[in-house]
């Protein structure tokens, strides 16, 4: 029994020391603010505090040391429109029948006939922005969409705000004048990082000042191609590497150019008051791009990772996550469990105290290992890419069980195996080897595709090899950057 009022504060005080967040939850406002900061196409090896030596990025390093890294997170699908559908739903792209970029392309002599792809998030739909929403989150889509288009963009999905967000799956150029959705004009003069920026400082001003919880999905165009950045930045890169082509001058310049805008955001944050209920979340969609097509030398740094973006070898999936947690995440902590793109779904609903949203999910609760917890009781994680992407890759399946990863190829069905804890490069294939942990792998990746009703590619009756490589779909933009290009 407590004797007193003062020993009752004082064992109040006591828990709230240890429970930091907890304390925070009590106060005038008890749901944080959350910010999904996300870069497209951002290599595992692009940044420093993931061992960069080339392109400068101060503000995310910093970001780093206050947050917890994490060097076993992945991406939900190895190309965008995929990946951002699991961050929106928690649903696995397969179970989505959302597996490849929107619209995607066309290879019509291919071997195998891709299966189809949805042109859009399901109507009904519970995303983030609406299950936040639900407990009274102001909501705001800042930057890159591509999740469908008129009738399905961040507004029909609980968005409040919505700034360039729309069927655009790149810019077509980072210099104005701009034609997104809700951002129009602007000159040659304008970059397109730093408009978005001004629009995010913005809204959070606004925002803040109204009061209530927000969420902020900013998603960066960079840096995807075209590599275009600032005069003064490239110069200052090239001078830097002696004026070779590799590492790429460009490219790291518009790193930098995201690295500032990170720098403005938390600015921003910090003149609003809000920095200390305010989560922060940072990675990316997909890997970085190995090669440019119309270029030889190689652009994103993977970190030594296997291949990249549109392949389902670590390189195309493996991605940057820093979180920002105020008083839950340890500065300069990490985290080396497996983590997939459906599972910020559940931890940012968590986060919110938001509840459950009543459809399936496919991702889990990583809320523990931010609060320190080493690992989860998770068996797998699944991937499932029945294409052929634009950087080469071919329809094909994985599985990430402990520190084992296998890749079934559907072309013709063979297995590869990995062991990432001896080879996270993937450069010995351990299939051969250990035939009977393959085999059971790869019937446990059918299990799971059975369970979410995936579709498979079938074999292509025009199949022709000699006509194989002919792409008779939207020009992408790597090699055209036309008004109406819309690639990832």
């Amino acid at each position: 029994m407590i004797a007193n009022r003062r020993e009752f504060l004082g064992m109040l005080a006591a828990g709230a020391a240890a429970w930091p967040d907890a304390a925070k939850a009590a106060g005038k406002n008890s749901r944080p603010n959350i910010v999904f900061f996300l870069v497209d196409d951002l290599g595992y090896g692009d940044l420093g505090c993931y061992g960069n030596k080339f392109a400068d990025t101060p503000h995310i390093d910093r970001l780093a040391r206050e947050s917890m890294q994490f060097t076993n997170a992945y991406a939900g699908a190895p190309v965008c429109s995929p990946s951002r559908a699991s961050i929106m739903t928690g649903e696995a792209p397969a179970r989505l029948h959302l597996t490849q970029w929107i619209p995607g392309g066309k290879y019509p002599h291919k071997k195998l006939t891709e299966a189809a792809n949805a042109p859009h998030l399901p109507a009904d739909a519970v995303t983030l922005a609406r299950q936040l929403k639900k407990v009274g989150y102001q909501t705001a889509a800042i930057g890159k969409w591509h999740l469908g288009d008129t009738g399905f963009l961040p507004e029909q999905f609980g968005f409040d705000v919505n700034v360039a967000g729309d069927m655009h799956g790149a810019t077509p150029n980072y210099f104005g004048p701009f034609n997104f959705h809700n951002l129009q004009g602007y000159t040659k003069q304008d970059y397109l990082t730093e408009v978005l920026t001004a629009k995010m400082e913005g809204y959070i001003a606004d925002a803040a000042a109204a009061k209530e919880p927000f969420f902020l999905y900013m998603a960066e165009y960079s840096v995807h191609i075209p590599l275009m950045a600032r005069a003064a930045a490239v110069e200052k890169y090239k001078k830097k590497n002696g004026g070779k082509d590799e590492p790429d001058p460009t490219y790291a310049a518009m790193i930098e150019a995201t690295d500032t805008a990170l720098g403005k955001l938390r600015a921003a944050l910090e003149k609003a008051g809000v920095a200390e209920n305010t989560i922060l979340i940072l990675t990316s969609d997909n890997g970085g791009v190995g090669f440019q097509n119309t270029s030889l030398h190689r652009i994103a740094n993977n970190g030594g990772l296997r291949a990249g973006k549109g392949f389902l070898y670590e390189g195309g999936i493996r991605e940057p996550l820093l979180v920002h947690w105020p008083g839950v995440t340890k500065p300069g902590s990490r985290c080396d469990a497996p983590v997939v793109g459906m599972d910020f779904m559940p931890t940012i609903c968590g986060m919110a105290n938001a509840g459950a949203t009543g459809q399936v999910c496919d991702g889990v609760d990583i809320a523990p290992l931010l609060r320190g917890q080493k690992s989860l009781e998770r068996e797998a994680i699944y991937w499932h890419y029945p294409h052929y992407s634009d950087q080469g890759g071919t329809p094909a399946g994985a599985m990430r069980e402990g520190d084992w990863k296998l890749i079934e190829f559907y072309e013709d069905g063979h297995l590869e195996l990995y062991n990432l804890a001896l080879d996270p490069g993937e450069q010995y294939d351990f299939a051969s080897t250990f035939s009977g942990r393959a085999e059971q792998m790869r019937r446990k990746l059918e299990t799971w595709r059975e369970g979410v009703n995936a579709l498979m590619p079938k074999p292509n009756p025009e199949y022709n090899s000699m006509l194989a490589k002919v792409h008779a779909g939207p020009v992408g933009c790597s090699w055209d950057a036309s008004a109406e290009c819309k690639e990832d």
